[in-house]
């Protein structure tokens, strides 16, 4: 059950810098939008879902009270310590054998970039095709369909990568040529990345999630919860 909300299960963060409650907050908040919620397993929002950031002010720095260099350092510190989080949290995902990153590009604004990216790593008929290493598009074409955003599909260009090479597979909304051979080496790699150009814009936004697999459903199959 991890599809958050705020967090995803129980996070607890620790710091020595000495902040302020308001922009201790306001780092979290910031943070978390762009790391923690974008995470996905399956859909299912646990019900026990938060995150929590301490201070014991013990580094004995000048307090950060507003939006200094001081205050940008601390959060660029506390967004690479989530991000890891976040895509821990994706790649340990019950039976998950492999951490999918969707990228998605080019697009009008942010919410729409990250509704098309979280929609994408939610697909069920796509975690089962990465599962089993085959480049079907059309099902991130679907999913993307059905995110509710406004987009062009004649603009939009769809490649796979791993690291093992990168392989386009969608130019300007429709399916091009590709060695299947080669996709699937792509794909068998732990770590795939969907890279979606909507070319309609210049904001972009990534999501996290994992293949589905037999071993998720066994393990869900198996116990209460």
């Amino acid at each position: 059950m991890i599809h958050p909300n705020m967090a995803t299960t129980l996070t607890f963060l620790t710091t020595d810098c000495a902040i302020s409650a308001g922009m201790l907050q306001q780092a979290l908040s910031d943070v978390v939008r762009v790391t923690l919620n974008r995470v996905s397993v399956d859909g299912d929002q646990s019900t026990n879902d938060m995150v929590c950031l301490m201070s014991n002010g013990l580094a004995g720095n000048a307090e950060i009270r507003d939006e200094s260099a001081d205050y940008a350092a601390f959060r660029g510190a506390l967004y690479a310590v989530m991000l890891n989080l976040a895509r821990m949290c994706a790649a340990d995902g019950e039976g998950a054998t492999k951490l999918i990153e969707c990228v998605v590009s080019g697009a009008k604004d942010e919410d729409t970039a990250e509704t098309i990216a979280k929609s994408v790593i939610c697909s069920s008929l796509f975690k089962a095709a990465m599962f089993g290493a085959d480049a079907n598009w059309g099902r991130i074409a679907c999913a993307m369909g059905y995110s509710d955003c406004e987009f062009d599909i004649s603009k939009v260009d769809v490649k796979l990568a791993s690291a093992k090479g990168e392989i386009a597979v969608a130019k300007k909304g429709f399916g091009i040529p590709f060695s299947e051979e080669d996709a699937k080496t792509v794909l068998l790699e732990d770590e795939i990345q969907v890279l979606i150009d909507l070319n309609s814009g210049d904001c972009a936004a990534c999501a996290w999630g994992c293949d589905l697999t037999y071993d998720y459903v066994q393990i869900n199959g198996d116990y209460r919860s």
